[in-house]
Parts: structure tokens; sequence; C-alpha cells
């Protein structure tokens, strides 16, 4: 399984990149998409929308099952990525190339309750 070690985990299997104007970049794990199969349809946050922490924020849907997608911290949704609703399967392909949205962290310091590359691959029985 893939556990890229610059990237921050959940332990709802969404990872998170930290930006370089402090926004926060997430998707779903290759372990999730792993476990859901092929997806066929991705719903994403309104751009502007407030977030709590642990919040259900998007929905994953595949020929299997839905999955809800949470916010890792709590923040403001910046950006969301329609590539990924018009073609889910891209997330398929690569899961840590295709991000579903943009968040700016209300407090940035939130961020460091979030599992390391180690830590992820422990939750998901890799380490």
């Amino acid at each position: 399984m893939n556990v890229p070690a610059n990237l921050k985990y959940t332990d709802s299997h969404e990872w998170i990149r930290a930006d370089s104007d402090g926004t926060l970049t997430i998707g779903i794990t290759d372990h999730a998409q792993e476990a859901l199969g092929d997806l066929v349809f991705i719903e994403l946050p309104a751009v502007g929308r407030t977030v709590k922490a642990g919040e259900a924020v998007a929905i994953v849907e595949s020929v299997k099952a839905a999955s809800d997608v949470y916010a890792p911290v709590a923040g403001e949704v910046a950006a969301a990525n329609t590539e990924v609703t018009e073609a889910p399967e891209k997330v398929n392909a690569d899961a840590y190339a295709h991000w579903l949205y943009k968040l700016k962290p209300a407090n940035a310091a939130d961020t460091g309750k979030l599992l390391d590359a180690a830590a992820y691959a422990k939750v998901i029985g890799e380490a």
C-alpha cells in the first residue's frame, strides 16, 4: 500500500498536504480508494463553507459503497477539485495526485494532531 512520507493522515483515511500558502490540500488515501473499489461519483463541499474538525464534508461513491470524507481540522473550504467530479476514476488511478478539496485551517497548529506516514501505516496494518 502506498503511504507517502511527505503527507499527513487521519484515521478516517484522508491525506493532507500543507501548501506553502498555508492551505491544506485534502484527498482520500490509496487504502481508502482500494477498499471502496471503482469510484463512480464524488460530491465536494462548496467553496467558502466553514467546517468543523471531523465534520463530513464530501462523499465518495463506488459501485460497492458510499463513504463520507471528513475535515481533518476546522476551517474554510478554499477550493474544490471539479476535475475529480467529472472523472472520479482518476482518484482510483492515483489517489495522491488527485485531491478533493483545499481548506484554510482556522488554526494552523491543529495540523500537529494529524498522523504521520508511520502512524497511518499502523492504522491500516501496513507497519
